[in-house]
């Protein structure tokens, strides 16, 4: 390495420290209760529902029906510790278009309320679901893992 990329390399690292020390840089301080913008949270509830459908054994799919609790923390991306109800809806995971699906009435309907840990880029749309435990809305005491 020349003398001329040592330089630049010193430079930057000086504008680091002096950043840092002046306070420019937020510092990470674990999950906060935020609302999730509107912007970040249709993709990322997509994103779950998605992922719960693809993985779940049931012939029927699932939908969020209410988002309950959102907190968020900033690392390299967003992480998202979500707690939302989902619920059953009449649309068979093999049909080809559903856009939109009732939900399940009498026998057949089923709600879960799932807490989630999912992180996210969503500069690049990039999701990947981390955690995931749900239980029967209804008083059951079922859990079901993801």
């Amino acid at each position: 390495m020349g003398v001329g990329c040592w330089r630049n390399l010193l430079v930057v690292l000086v504008a680091l420290v002096l950043a840092a020390k002046l306070g420019h840089f937020q510092r990470w301080e674990g999950f906060q209760e935020k609302p999730m913008s509107k912007k970040n949270m249709d993709p990322t509830l997509n994103f779950f529902i998605e992922s719960y459908n693809n993985a779940s054994n049931d012939t029927y799919l699932f939908q969020v029906q209410e988002l309950l609790r959102s907190q968020m923390q900033l690392t390299t991306g967003v992480e998202y510790m979500v707690t939302v109800r989902i619920a059953r809806t009449t649309c068979k995971k093999n049909d080809t278009k559903y856009p939109s699906c009732p939900l399940q009435r009498k026998k057949l309907k089923k709600s879960l309320i799932c807490n989630s840990l999912i992180y996210t880029v969503p500069w690049i749309k990039y999701y990947q679901l981390w955690n995931n435990s749900c239980q029967e809305a209804e008083g059951s005491h079922k859990v079901l893992r993801q």
